[in-house]
């Protein structure tokens, strides 16, 4: 377990089995090649922060862009919340989209310093479902290679990543699994649940 939580924190940082149409909206094809540049240009990019010498602001700034023109944020906030979604109110929706994204640009940030000198390579992809798989390999000195598969998708005309697996583990199936825990240890409140990850937030700024 200890092992796949530190490489999905690797595939975390090197950005950030599916279940098809739970939460996919306006989706189109996206061929394999297309998939393949955009995973190459957004790693470039995540590893070109990692690797700079600039502060943390400037850095956490260039992470969120990159998070916002990369990842299905909204997409995947909801898959991560699951059932609990449809309950939820529009404003819970809004304000849970919003915890969401600064949790992961929090998340990504944090991890910025133990994974300078990553290097990652782009292996095949395959078409599945709606969606394009493309497999990485990501390489950390003096660490084994871990095996990073993106899931990639047209979103609204753009390909999106919306899911990173690492080691055979999904990560916004793990966020979900502990997002469910804790709804069930607080009664399957939705706002508790924001309250918690705002609360999150604020112990880390």
């Amino acid at each position: 377990m200890m092992k796949r939580r530190i490489a999905l924190g690797v595939a975390t940082t090197a950005l950030v089995a599916t279940a098809p149409g739970l939460f996919r909206h306006a989706i189109a094809e996206l061929d394999g090649d297309r998939a393949v540049a955009f995973v190459k240009n957004t790693g470039d990019q995540l590893l070109a922060v990692i690797n700079d010498s600039g502060g943390e602001r400037d850095k956490r700034a260039a992470l969120a862009r990159i998070i916002d023109a990369s990842v299905d944020v909204e997409g995947v906030a909801r898959f991560c919340l699951g059932r609990f979604w449809r309950t939820a109110s529009p404003d819970e929706q809004r304000e849970f989209i919003e915890a969401f994204h600064a949790m992961l640009v929090n998340n990504i940030a944090g991890r910025l310093g133990d994974y300078q000198g990553v290097r990652f390579t782009v292996g095949r992809v395959q078409h599945r479902d709606d969606a394009e798989v493309v497999a990485t390999t990501l390489e950390r000195p003096n660490s084994p290679p871990w095996s990073v598969v993106w899931l990639i998708a047209d979103v609204a005309g753009a390909p999106k990543i919306e899911d990173m697996i690492a080691e055979g583990v999904s990560l916004r199936v793990t966020e979900r699994s502990d997002y469910t825990a804790f709804l069930a240890r607080n009664g399957n409140n939705v706002r508790s649940l924001i309250e918690g990850l705002r609360q999150k937030l604020a112990m880390r700024d």
